[in-house]
């Protein structure tokens, strides 16, 4: 499995105005290129006066899969700069549509490459990026004098806290990075004194906000 990957934080859209021409961007997680595909056809059926619907996509871990469509537009002018834009922010399984609907001014090959790449790149800076790292579930329990004990420490040591069970005793279900999980048990140690039980349960993603780059 991944130790981590990036990804835009929700579905959404943003719209750029150039010379005059409206440069919609739609982001969305995808999960195969049929999904891809099929909103692809369902976003230029919404958008069916629009004069053009350019669209690109990266798939798999290591972005194995990639695909772009100029729609209409001069060739490598929208598909391929939509498309590095998605390579260079490490974006997983995401797919962006521009719609443009044309307002009259030509913007020559130049242009359109920077148009789309700037629908893109704002929309990405509007919806957002996360970071989904890879962690390990960690149930502490304690009893309840201890409870305030431990939750101080979890606030001061940042560390993401899942849930927390109240029943006879209190079991604190905590997300930790896996390189972190042996320093956290000997931290618990000396904190309280052995007076806990532990038990690492499964593996999971956990997503953060990635702050955007200026």
């Amino acid at each position: 499995m991944l130790s981590h990957y990036y990804t835009i934080k929700e579905d959404g859209q943003y719209e750029i105005e150039i010379k005059k021409s409206r440069f919609i961007c739609t982001l969305k997680r995808i999960e195969s290129e049929e999904m891809a595909r099929e909103y692809i056809q369902q976003l230029k059926k919404e958008h069916w006066k629009a004069t053009h619907n350019c669209s690109a996509y990266v798939l798999g871990d290591k972005q194995e899969i990639q695909r772009s469509s100029d729609d209409g537009e001069p060739s490598g002018t929208a598909g391929v700069p939509m498309l590095e834009v998605l390579k260079v922010k490490q974006l997983r399984n995401v797919l962006a549509v521009v719609t443009r609907y044309f307002g009259g001014t030509k913007l020559g090959a130049g242009g359109l490459i920077r148009a789309y790449s700037q629908s893109v790149s704002e929309a990405l800076k509007h919806i957002g990026i996360v970071e989904g790292v890879l962690m390990q579930e960690v149930q502490v329990t304690v009893g309840y004098p201890l409870h305030g004990k431990l939750e101080y420490f979890l606030q001061q040591a940042d560390i993401y806290v899942k849930d927390t069970a109240f029943t006879e005793r209190v079991t604190v279900s905590c997300m930790i990075t896996e390189d972190r999980v042996q320093a956290f048990r000997s931290k618990l140690d000396d904190l309280l004194s052995g007076q806990y039980d532990i038990q690492l349960k499964g593996t999971d993603y956990f997503e953060t906000p990635v702050p955007p780059s200026s």
